[in-house]
C-alpha cells in the first residue's frame, strides 16, 4: 500500500475523533466575544508516566483543549487573543522516531486545519509569542492547572510559581469557559447517549452475570473490557462493591455472596471524550428479600421524582431536597425513622441515610469542569453553598437551564460508624429510630443514577433505558 494511501485512511480514521472545523471555530468566538479582553492560554496535558518515562498512563487531554480545539495530542498549547482577534496553536510534528515507535502521525497544518485554524508553530516558539503579549501590557488568562507537570510550565512561561497558581488563574476565563460548556449542543448529546449505550451493556452484563463465590474483581475487569471494546475506556475508576455503603469504593477483593446487594456505579467515555455515569444495585442471589425491596423501592421513588420535576428554572439544590423528602418519608414507614418529614429534612436528619448530593454536572468531564472549581460550575450569586452536613456535598446547586446535563443519584446507606457517632452525640432522637437500625448494620448501600438533559419542557433521560425496576432486573437474572 502507497504511502499516499495509507495517509488518506488515517486522515478518515483522525476525521471520525473530532467534530466539523466550524464547530471549534464558533465555541471559540464565543469565548472571544464572553471574553472581551486579553489573550486566553490554553495548555494541552502530556504524557504522564506510572513508573519509568517511556510507560505511561492512558493519554488524556485536558477537556477545555478538546472543548476549543479538538486535538487529542499530548504536547499541545494554544493561545485565543480577544484582543487582536488572532489564535495560534503550539505544537511540534512528529520526528522518525515517533513514526518509527507509533506510526503515522497528522501533521501540524492537519492539526491546525481540523481545529478551523490557521495560525500555528513550533512548541517552542510559545514563549516569545506570550512575551510579546506581556511585552505590550495585555492580560494572560489561565485556567487553573490540576496537573505538576503544567504547573512547572506555566512557571517557566508566566513565573508564576506554582503554590500562586490557583489564584493567579482568570476567574473571567473560568466562567466565561462554564457558560460554553454547560449548555451542550446536540452533537454532544449524541455522544453522551454513545457513552451511555455502551454503559447499558457494562451494567446489563453484571445483572446476567453477578453470581455468589464470583470475586467483584472479575465483574469489574468484564465491565472495563466493554468499555475498551467500544473504542474508549471508563469515565472513573468504577465502583463495583458489595460493600455500597462506602460511597467511592474502589476495593474489588470482595466474594459475592447470596444475600448481599451489588452496587455497581460505572460509566464509559468514548473516543470523543464524551462519558456515561450510571449507578444500579442488584441482588447478589437475582432476587430481592423483603428488607432490599423495601429499601430499594425508596431510592427507586426518589429517582424518579428527580426525573418527573427536574426543568427549566429549578434549582437544583430543591431537587435534591425533594428528593431527600422521598428517602425520609419511605424510611418513616418502613420504621427507621419518625416524626415529621419536612421538619427531619430541614434539619439535615435524613442525610444519616443520604450523605451526598443529588447529583453533578455531567460533559467532557464525568465532573464537568469540576478541574475549574465546583463553585463556579454548580453554584452562582442566587444559590450559594449550605454548611450542613449532607446539603454541603451537594456539587450542583443552581438554576438548571436547556442543555444541562446532570446526574440525578439518589442513595440509601447504612454507614456502622456513622450510626455509631450520631447515636453517641444523641444526634436527631426526635427523627432516628436507633434500636431499629441495629438490624440494618451490615445492609450496605443502596443507589439509582441516570444521567439527564434538561430540555425546554423537563428533562428527559439520555440513552438506552437501562433496566432499574425490581420486576426487570430479577427477570434479567432469570432469563440468563
Amino acid at each position: 500500500m502507497s504511502l499516499e494511501k495509507q495517509q488518506g485512511m488515517w486522515q478518515k480514521d483522525y476525521q471520525k475523533t473530532v467534530f466539523s472545523p466550524a464547530t471549534y471555530q464558533k465555541r471559540r468566538d464565543a469565548l472571544r466575544r464572553i471574553l472581551g479582553t486579553g489573550a486566553a492560554l490554553f495548555m494541552g496535558n502530556k504524557d504522564v508516566p506510572f513508573n519509568y518515562p517511556a510507560n505511561t498512563y492512558r493519554f488524556r487531554q485536558d477537556s477545555s483543549f478538546l472543548y476549543f480545539f479538538g486535538i487529542n495530542d499530548p504536547c499541545m498549547a494554544a493561545i485565543i487573543d480577544a484582543d487582536e482577534g488572532k489564535e495560534y496553536l503550539f505544537g511540534n510534528d512528529a520526528t522518525m522516531d515517533d513514526i518509527i515507535w507509533t506510526g503515522e502521525q497528522p501533521s501540524m497544518p492537519e492539526k491546525a486545519a481540523g481545529a478551523g485554524m490557521t495560525e500555528h508553530f513550533p512548541y517552542a516558539a510559545l514563549p516569545d509569542v506570550l512575551g510579546s503579549i506581556k511585552q505590550h501590557g495585555r492580560h494572560i488568562h489561565f485556567l487553573p492547572p490540576y496537573r505538576g507537570e503544567i504547573r512547572i510550565e506555566i512557571f517557566r512561561l508566566l513565573g508564576i510559581a506554582p503554590e500562586n497558581q490557583a489564584n493567579a488563574s482568570s476567574t473571567a476565563l473560568i466562567r466565561a469557559i462554564v457558560r460554553l460548556r454547560s449548555v451542550k449542543e446536540p452533537q454532544e448529546i449524541e455522544q453522551m447517549e454513545q457513552a451511555i449505550d455502551t454503559a447499558y451493556r457494562m451494567h446489563v452484563h453484571i445483572m446476567e452475570h453477578a453470581r455468589a463465590g464470583m470475586m467483584e474483581r472479575e465483574l469489574c475487569g468484564a465491565v472495563e473490557g466493554i468499555a475498551s471494546a467500544a473504542g474508549g475506556t471508563v469515565s472513573f475508576p468504577v465502583i463495583l462493591t458489595v460493600n455500597g455503603q462506602i460511597l467511592h469504593n474502589h476495593c474489588h477483593d470482595n466474594i459475592l455472596q447470596n444475600g448481599q446487594l451489588l452496587l455497581v456505579d460505572a460509566g464509559a467515555e468514548n473516543v470523543m471524550g464524551y462519558p456515561s455515569d450510571i449507578t444500579r444495585t442488584v441482588p447478589v442471589s437475582g432476587k430481592f428479600d423483603e428488607r432490599q425491596r423495601e429499601i430499594y423501592h425508596i431510592v427507586l421513588q426518589a429517582n424518579m421524582e428527580v426525573i418527573r420535576i427536574c426543568r427549566p428554572g429549578m434549582l437544583y439544590r430543591d431537587v435534591h431536597l425533594a428528593a431527600a423528602r422521598i428517602i425520609a418519608d419511605g424510611l418513616t414507614q418502613a420504621g427507621l425513622m419518625k416524626g415529621n418529614v419536612e421538619d427531619a429534612v430541614e434539619e439535615g436528619a435524613h442525610a444519616l441515610f443520604f450523605p451526598h448530593g443529588i447529583g453533578h454536572a455531567l460533559g467532557l468531564d464525568v465532573h464537568d469542569m469540576e478541574n475549574l472549581g465546583e463553585d463556579h460550575v454548580g453554584y452562582d450569586e442566587s444559590v450559594s453553598r449550605s454548611t450542613q452536613f449532607g446539603l454541603s456535598a451537594l456539587r450542583m446547586a443552581r438554576r438548571l437551564e436547556p442543555g444541562f446535563t446532570v446526574t440525578g443519584e439518589p442513595g440509601v446507606y447504612f454507614i456502622p460508624a456513622l450510626i455509631d457517632q450520631w447515636e453517641s452525640e444523641r444526634r436527631f432522637t426526635d427523627y432516628i429510630r436507633y434500636d431499629a437500625l441495629k438490624k440494618f448494620r451490615n445492609f450496605g448501600g443502596i443507589r439509582v443514577e441516570d444521567d439527564l438533559l434538561i430540555t425546554n419542557q423537563g428533562c428527559r433521560v439520555l440513552g438506552k433505558p437501562i433496566p432499574k425496576s425490581i420486576d426487570e432486573i430479577e427477570n434479567i437474572r432469570r432469563q440468563y
